[in-house]
């Protein structure tokens, strides 16, 4: 037993407060929520009840959706805001690593604290509810907004949802998991039919959903598209059935802004709540408001119902607290002048910056010309306009869609603005002082001077990028990617560098998975992966570049050879066949043994790890079945850095699932030398797959192979294990 003195208690305290653990998770359980939202809710008239439930309409507020205010009994304006990388059209606020950075870090920690200091500013603007997280798999690499999620694999969606929402969540504010369910392109998404067979639905794009209902998830937005042939909005097997039936959600399902097509069949299906209120954005009309009260006086939907609506509604708010001392709402979406300058950024640029750096993935590093030191280089060429500003300025183009200068986000509404933005040049500049002299050429055309510049360097860094965005802006053709090349000339600018210097470095922004036509010519010395990693972008690049942090990034999806080798792709069909089934992304290389070009949760460190004495045990029977895995992860490198072991689990072959599944990772630092005992803990969630023809999650029975590596691909051990 430990026992603290009074001053010691008092430190501890005021060190969990800076470090934000004194506001842990603290809201209502879903019962006592409810018992508080019933009691108002009995006071309310059908028309309050409908206002609950009902959008005051676009351009007409101050968040981008807010909800009806009720007298007698009170109850507040909900404020909705975007989005799931910050507040969207708000003012001095943190504009972060988006979704797809978060998860190539691989670090649950990290990602909680992500979660956490959004929620601190959302809360500290008085929004009630963050649109976010986007928790949409990446089921194309050329899906516009898949950078705004967590990459290509349910688990690892599901485990990066988690932490981001209890991190939110943690502050009082309400996580909105979107876009549910199948809004997995922007081509064509409010008219096209996602048709999804059960299995695929629930272990592939209900995985995440369903561990994000586990930690408590306050909301669910629903999508645009339609859904086996009717709107996700209005669907009531995807609403009713599974998400409030099979996963047991307590809380309120609110359309996409303008993704609500009727009143009763919506009501009806499970559509609890419409955003931002229009019929058309902007146009006054409404599917609810006084519609919906006719629906129930005409016996079209019955009040029951819209007491349930208005109860999840309610129930959310007090779950989170928010009737205790809840901030003002002071932001103003639509005139941000008229906005109070309300400070909330506090330290949350150093997370920012820390979780850039632990991002980062090193695909290549010959020769270990990485890290680079500011004792042996005399001079460095960055090159490319990624490397620089942006022309049209910070800020620059609607909801950052300016396609030029570094790339540090994509574009559409689920961005914020930056306050800053250090670029690569700014970050490496600052980085190397007087110690190395740096040149630098941002113009991605100009070949003939770029290789003369590279010529006369020690090293030749080459930036480039590939971005993607929301479907109401178009950017050179592209919402969804129209391909996976690089933008601006960024395959011919670095074919040209590697034509002059034997020493090049490739750094890719990129939204997704690019082609690497270049990827042979031995000059190319190292590749690096930094993601979208927000305003402190250029200073955690820098920090890994010169090796202040050691590269523990892992990719979050494949990148492939060739686009063809993916198994699913943008269509322009009315009707979106989910052929691939289970095999998506890494599954599916491994299923037709096709050599990626980089694996899935594939990354390079300055040191070495080495992996062995592999154990596993079997605990438990059925509902109790509890598998543990170990294994001993030493560093035998010379430097200090974290590896990032991963758990793959090969099913027994009568369940047909893919050949491995990833089902664990933990982010282990080590010291040169040290040794730790890493333990992977696998339960019937983890062990289960969809049966069809009982349609319900049965735990496989017979032998399993479970795989612990460094990727999907670099399996270091293995073993088997019999349930």
């Amino acid at each position: 037993m430990i026992f603290l003195t009074r001053s010691t208690l008092f430190l501890f305290i005021t060190l969990c407060i800076i470090n934000g653990l004194a506001s842990s998770d603290s809201g209502l359980t879903w019962d006592e929520a409810y018992d508080k939202a019933l009691s108002l809710v009995n006071q309310m008239s059908l028309e309050q009840k409908v206002g609950l439930t009902t959008g005051m309409g676009w351009e007409k507020t101050l968040c981008v959706g807010n909800t009806y205010a009720s007298e007698n009994p009170d109850f507040p304006s909900l404020c909705l805001q975007d989005s799931p990388m910050g507040i969207r059209f708000g003012n001095n606020v943190t504009a972060g690593v988006s979704g797809i950075t978060a998860a190539a870090s691989f670090d649950k920690t990290a990602i909680r604290q992500r979660g956490e200091y959004m929620g601190k500013e959302f809360r500290a603007k008085g929004v009630h509810y963050q649109l976010g997280p986007s928790i949409d798999i990446m089921r194309s690499p050329q899906s516009g907004r898949a950078w705004e999620g967590f990459g290509e694999d349910p688990w690892l969606s599901g485990v990066a949802g988690r932490e981001t929402i209890l991190g939110i969540q943690s502050q009082g504010v309400a996580a909105t998991a979107k876009h549910y369910v199948g809004n997995n392109q922007e081509t064509n998404r409010t008219t096209s039919s996602s048709n999804i067979d059960k299995r695929t639905l629930h272990e592939l794009y209900l995985w995440p959903y369903a561990r994000a209902v586990e930690a408590g998830l306050a909301a669910v937005m629903c999508g645009y598209n339609l859904a086996d042939g009717e709107y996700a909005c209005e669907n009531s097997y995807i609403l009713n059935t599974v998400l409030k039936g099979e996963l047991g959600f307590r809380g309120p399902i609110m359309s996409d802004w303008g993704a609500t097509h009727s009143t009763a069949k919506a009501a009806n299906a499970g559509l609890d709540m419409t955003m931002p209120g229009d019929i058309l954005m902007g146009d006054g009309l409404t599917f609810f408001g006084s519609n919906l009260t006719k629906a129930v006086n005409d016996g079209e939907v019955s009040e029951a119902r819209i007491t349930d609506m208005a109860l999840r509604i309610a129930a959310s708010y007090y779950k989170m607290k928010q009737d205790e001392d809840f901030p003002k709402t002071t932001i103003n979406t639509f005139v941000r002048s008229a906005a109070p300058e309300i400070l909330v950024q506090e330290n949350h640029s150093e997370l920012v910056r820390e979780m850039g750096a632990a991002a980062v993935v090193l695909l290549r590093n010959e020769d270990e010309i990485l890290p680079l030191s500011t004792h042996t280089h005399k001079k460095i060429a960055l090159i490319g306009s990624n490397a620089g500003p942006i022309p049209q300025g910070l800020n620059g183009c609607p909801d950052q869609s300016c396609g030029k200068g570094h790339l540090a986000v994509g574009w559409g509404s689920g961005t914020a603005d930056f306050p800053y933005l250090v670029t690569p040049f700014d970050g490496i500049t600052a980085r190397v002082g007087e110690n190395i002299e740096i040149v630098h050429n941002f113009n991605d055309y100009d070949l003939e001077e770029v290789q003369s510049l590279a010529y006369e360097a020690d090293i030749a860094i080459v930036f480039v990028m590939a971005d993607a965005g929301e479907e109401y802006i178009i950017v050179e053709g592209n919402n969804d990617r129209k391909n996976l090349s690089l933008w601006n000339n960024g395959d011919n600018l670095i074919e040209a560098v590697a034509e002059v210097s034997e020493n090049v470095i490739v750094v890719i922004n990129s939204v997704g998975p690019v082609l690497m036509p270049w990827i042979d010519n031995e000059n190319i010395k190292a590749i690096v992966w930094p993601g979208l990693a927000g305003q402190e972008s250029g200073n955690s690049l820098a920090d890994v570049l010169f090796g202040d942090v050691n590269p523990s990034g892992r990719l979050p999806y494949t990148i492939a050879k060739k686009q063809d080798d993916y198994p699913a792709h943008i269509s322009s069909e009315a009707q979106i066949e989910y052929t691939e089934k289970l095999l998506l992304g890494y599954k599916y290389f491994d299923a037709k043994e096709i050599s990626p070009l980089f694996e899935f949760g594939f990354g390079l460190s300055y040191t070495q790890f080495k992996y062995d004495r592999l154990k596993t045990v079997v605990n438990g029977k059925e509902d109790n079945t509890r598998v543990t895995t170990s294994i001993s992860i030493t560093n035998v490198g010379e430097t200090d850095g974290a590896e990032i072991p991963q758990a793959y689990l090969s099913f027994p072959q009568y369940t047909n699932e893919p050949p491995k599944l990833l089902r664990g990772f933990e982010k282990v630092f080590l010291r040169a030398g040290e040794k730790k005992r890493v333990d992977f803990v696998f339960t019937k969630n983890d062990l289960s797959f969809w049966d069809e023809e009982s349609e319900e999650w049965k735990l496989a029975k017979g032998e399993f192979a479970v795989y612990i590596g460094a990727s999907s691909r670099d399996i270091r051990e293995s073993s088997s294990f019999t349930i």
